[in-house]
């Protein structure tokens, strides 16, 4: 299968506001996230991108927009990788929110919290991962197991891909970090995903590209091994 790069969009006019912005319409970037968005050019230069697939938001259409142009690629629109719908808290104070008996729920059994009028972590979870594992698998059928291709969406749904990723329960899901702007890496093969990046905001990507894989006579001709390298990788 190929590799991922999970965007997460930059700073928007909401972060650090203090309002759960959720879904609300016309949140965009503001001047870091703007610079942020400016700077993927160069920082992704190494990188050949397949494909561009985005939460339709407006902040992670922004965070793309120079990239796309610089690659003549489109941007792909998947509703599955959208915010979360946290329905009634949207818009709401945070430090209202922490009074609310939910609050611990979402910090410490994520998997059990459903937003009043929005829908639950769990369910956030499981259409993100299938839209991620859909598009791999339509990029990997079109581009080749060596394609690289970029997701831009938002904290709690990268994470929650993250921790699929690795094999962990939602619920764990709240120990890790994803800042704005930042980069995660995950290359899906048949049976694991390997996890290149978490929350990388400067690092050098060039290394995230697939290189050609050698024959081997058990796996076939070109085709990428599923299997962890015995006392970890070289670099290379």
């Amino acid at each position: 299968m190929s590799t991922v790069i999970l965007l997460r969009h930059g700073k928007s006019t909401a972060n650090g506001s203090g309002i759960l912005a959720g879904r609300t319409p016309k949140v965009g970037l503001d001047d870091t996230g703007r610079a942020q968005a400016a700077a993927l050019v160069e920082r992704l230069a190494p990188v050949p991108l397949a494909e561009l697939v985005v939460s339709p938001m407006l902040r992670c259409r922004q965070t793309v927009a120079k990239l796309a142009e610089a690659r003549g690629l489109d941007k792909v629109k998947e509703p599955g990788l959208s915010e979360v719908d946290y329905g009634e808290w949207t818009g709401r104070a945070l430090k209202d929110l922490f009074e609310e008996p939910l609050w611990r729920v979402v910090q410490a059994h994520p998997s059990a919290a459903v937003f009043p009028g929005g829908e639950g972590l769990a369910e956030m979870q499981a259409r993100s991962v299938a839209a991620v594992r859909a598009h791999d698998a339509r990029i990997t059928a079109k581009h080749g197991e060596n394609a690289v291709w970029l997701l831009c969406s938002h904290g709690d749904v990268i994470k929650s891909i993250l921790a699929d990723a690795l094999g962990q329960h939602l619920d764990a899901f709240q120990r890790i970090v994803v800042d704005p702007a930042s980069v995660s890496v995950v290359r899906y093969t048949e049976t694991r995903p390997f996890v290149l990046r978490v929350n990388d905001n400067g690092g050098d990507l060039a290394g995230i590209s697939p290189s050609e894989p050698k024959a081997k006579a058990k796996r076939g001709k070109g085709k990428q091994s599923s299997d962890a390298v015995v006392g970890g990788t070289t670099g290379a």
